[in-house]
């Protein structure tokens, strides 16, 4: 899922200085899920930015409403109506779900409460690590389910690099070494002849390299 965080409350409130009637709009998916943009982040954020502190002019007004999901245009054109006198929208989903809404509403200042962060995994409660970077050509196959993409500092995809020391990445701190954690699940799976295999370079062309993606399908009425 996508992963978010809060921006600190002070850009925050300097993006939104000058408006009068701010909506802050959850999103009831992904951010819900991390626990940084759901229905209750959205109540929680209007009671901290009400706190008079946080604008040196005058004090916007607030209301609260949160939409199941902001990154799909028909559900927001469909099931989403604005308060009467909002003049910008703080949005707490993800950049996709910002950037629907704002093209929905076109003359409407749509602005980000949250960061996005990358596409991860619920480790154990309240902790979430990445684990996808949507490169468009997915090797987990090979790499006993662990992708070295997200998860090698050097995207390496035939073994580690010089670097790595008792399992440890190089670059510091407690980080594993993504190719240390593949060889161990390919031991103990039996499969280490995937190891030994010699993947060419990786296709990057289904990644971010061609500019923005897309995909399309036929929909069929059923």
């Amino acid at each position: 899922m996508i992963v978010a965080e809060h921006k600190p409350i002070e850009e925050i409130a300097d993006s939104i200085s000058g408006f009068r009637n701010v909506l802050i709009l959850g999103c009831g998916t992904c951010v819900t899920v991390c626990l940084t943009g759901g229905e209750r982040e959205a109540w929680s954020l209007a009671r901290e930015l009400a706190n008079g502190k946080n604008f040196d002019s005058r004090q916007p007004e607030f209301n609260v409403e949160t939409i199941e999901r902001q990154c799909e245009a028909d559900l927001v054109k469909t099931y989403f109506k604005i308060p009467e006198g909002t003049d910008a929208i703080l949005s707490m989903a993800c950049g996709a779900g910002v950037q629907t809404v704002a093209a929905v509403y076109g003359e409407l200042p749509v602005i980000p409460a949250l960061n996005t962060t990358f596409l991860g995994a619920l480790d154990e409660p309240g902790i979430w690590s990445e684990r996808c970077q949507g490169c468009g050509d997915c090797v987990l196959a090979y790499t006993a389910g662990i992708c070295p993409v997200a998860r090698c500092a050097k995207r390496l995809f035939n073994g580690p690099c010089g670097g790595s020391s008792n399992g440890k990445c190089e670059i510091g701190g407690d980080v594993d070494c993504a190719w240390q954690l593949i060889i161990d699940r390919l031991k103990a799976r039996g499969r280490m002849a995937d190891y030994e295999k010699i993947h060419p370079p990786k296709d990057w062309s289904a990644g971010r390299s061609g500019g923005p993606r897309k995909m399309t399908k036929i929909i069929k009425n059923s």
